[in-house]
């Protein structure tokens, strides 16, 4: 909305901003503007300082108050600069522009605004749902812990900050990853997302940060990177800690210098991406085995948000078992809409190793083979009850007597079990190095050659 109380200034600039796609309302002064708002709802507002009835700055203390999302970009003479940035600066005012405007500047500033503004009411709806449904998003949950992760997405979403997601298979790395994006003013630019895991270790440089035409064999043309294609927006590096120790080198100085170059090339390319990054291991414990470089860790590492695997959630299995069953009916056009109880309280004491990808799998299959409103027990896949006890996966049973240490070597390798033999995940749980649990398990062998 274009707000001035000189007609040919404010149609004047209609007209232009009209012209760069935007759909405009006008107004002469600041009272009309906030009767036009309440009705149109403007995502940005342009308004001249100097007005009758209720002048610029009046109009963005009332705006701020009844359509806080709404940027605010003022239009100053010289008699009211100071003002001007005193409201940008403890206002809340987007922007200011000193008569005459530059119209190239005001297309890139409103830009901003408008993708600005977008984000908050994404922020305010994901807000709303929260409070409503326990959904962020894609996220779901009302833990305590989960909460402390929608609050930690909210407050960097809109800065350009690097962040590490760490957790466990399954958990939602990347569906963390795009709920930043698109909280951020980038999020109607490229998402890109790459799994360092799943790249030959010969292609990932090239991936990465593209090639010429004859760079290699098989180089037949030029081709783009990762960092190129995500220009403007936010590149996600799943399984960091799995890159090679050189890419890593060439990363960490990409993220510094903010400029790649494509294999065959002497030529850099600047490039203004936001980088995310997440791995499923301990990231100082990678840096300990020399498997990620702590300079590049502490260049990620900026803000961390770590996933809590579902065991250590289960609060959340009900709601998250009743939001899967309602998309996935949906999107298979199935008639499931609830689940028995005897249904969640299996859900509730199974281990989850996979996670919330694995809970959806199960979920997924039922509902395609319910053919009732109600998921049953004989609805669930068979992995629900092959060679995992529900009542025992949790637990260990001992004889008395027993020694401590034969107590303690059955706790170690129930942990192993239960963690599918990850050593980093089963030492974290156990409470002792990664090195006392190899010590532990080398003497374990070398007592079974005896």
């Amino acid at each position: 909305m274009i707000v001035d109380d000189e007609q040919a200034a404010r149609v004047g600039l209609s007209e232009i901003i009209s012209v760069w796609g935007y759909e405009t309302q006008t107004a002469g002064d600041g009272l009309e503007a906030l009767e036009i708002a309440a009705e149109f709802h403007p995502t940005a507002v342009v308004t001249d300082v100097f007005m009758p009835r209720l002048d610029g700055f009046g109009l963005l203390n009332r705006l701020r108050e009844e359509h806080p999302e709404t940027a605010v970009i003022l239009l100053t003479g010289q008699g009211s600069i100071e003002d001007a940035v005193r409201a940008v600066k403890e206002e809340g005012a987007f922007y200011y522009f000193e008569k005459p405007i530059n119209t190239r500047q005001l297309s890139v500033v409103l830009q901003r605004a408008i993708e600005q503004a977008a984000s908050r009411l994404e922020n305010t709806r994901l807000r709303r749902q929260l409070g409503e449904y326990g959904v962020f998003g894609k996220l779901v949950g009302n833990s305590q812990v989960m909460r402390q992760i929608y609050t930690t997405i909210e407050q960097v979403a809109s800065s350009a900050v690097s962040v590490l997601i760490t957790g466990e298979s399954g958990t939602g790395k990347e569906v963390v990853a795009q709920s930043i994006h698109q909280l951020s003013p980038r999020a109607s630019r490229p998402f890109v997302a790459i799994n360092c895991s799943a790249i030959p270790e010969s292609l990932m440089e090239s991936e990465l940060f593209g090639h010429e035409r004859g760079a290699f064999t098989g180089a037949i043309a030029k081709r783009e990177g990762c960092f190129e294609l995500a220009n403007t927006g936010t590149l996600f590096l799943d399984e960091i800690a799995e890159m090679p120790a050189m890419l890593q080198a060439k990363l960490l100085r990409v993220l510094e210098e903010r400029k790649v170059r494509r294999l065959g090339s002497a030529k850099e390319v600047p490039v203004d991406v936001r980088v995310l990054a997440a791995t499923n291991k301990d990231p100082h414990e990678a840096v300990r085995r020399g498997e990620m470089r702590e300079d590049l860790l502490y260049r990620l590492n900026v803000i961390h948000v770590k996933l809590p695997p579902l065991r250590e959630r289960r609060e959340d299995i009900p709601l998250l078992t009743e939001y899967m069953v309602k998309e996935l009916s949906n999107r298979h056009n199935r008639p499931a809409k609830l689940v028995s109880t005897e249904v969640l309280e299996i859900f509730s004491r199974f281990p989850w190793p996979g996670n919330v990808r694995e809970l959806r799998n199960v979920v997924e299959h039922a509902v395609i083979v319910c053919d009732s409103q109600r998921i049953e027990k004989q609805h669930l896949s068979p992995q629900m009850f092959d060679g995992r006890s529900l009542k025992n996966e949790d637990s260990i049973t001992l004889p008395v007597p027993i020694s401590l240490d034969e107590a303690e070597r059955q706790l170690i390798l129930k942990t192993l079990i239960r963690t599918n033999n990850n050593k980093t995940r089963a030492a974290d749980l156990l409470n002792i190095s990664l090195k006392t649990l190899h010590n532990k398990l080398k003497a374990y062998r070398e007592e079974n050659e005896e």
